[in-house]
């Protein structure tokens, strides 16, 4: 019996992160991250650019690690969220995040 391999691609991550913010209307609002791909860095909605507030308080609900940075494409400082309960509070400002 031959059994060919194939290479996977960067695994998606089930779950979820959630994360806090101020729109640009000055609205408070919860962004969501639903099975993010793996090893690909992500802006997180609502708190580009185009927002000059960053969002807080993220929640890693996701099966796998989450480094979330201060700046967009995953620049700035850093910090590492822990599998399915890993969080942060206000204090901690984050921009974008890479599962893996």
């Amino acid at each position: 019996m031959l059994l060919a391999a194939v290479p996977a691609s960067a695994s998606a991550a089930s779950g979820q992160l959630r994360y806090d913010y101020v729109t640009v209307g000055g609205y408070v609002a919860t962004g969501f991250l639903n099975d993010p791909p793996g090893a690909e860095c992500l802006n997180l909605p609502g708190v580009g650019q185009e927002n000059p507030e960053p969002g807080d308080s993220p929640k890693n609900r996701i099966d796998a690690w989450a480094t979330v940075f201060t700046e967009p494409n995953c620049q700035g400082d850093s910090f590492t969220l822990r599998p399915h309960t890993g969080g942060a509070s206000e204090r901690l400002k984050v921009r974008s995040v890479v599962f893996g």
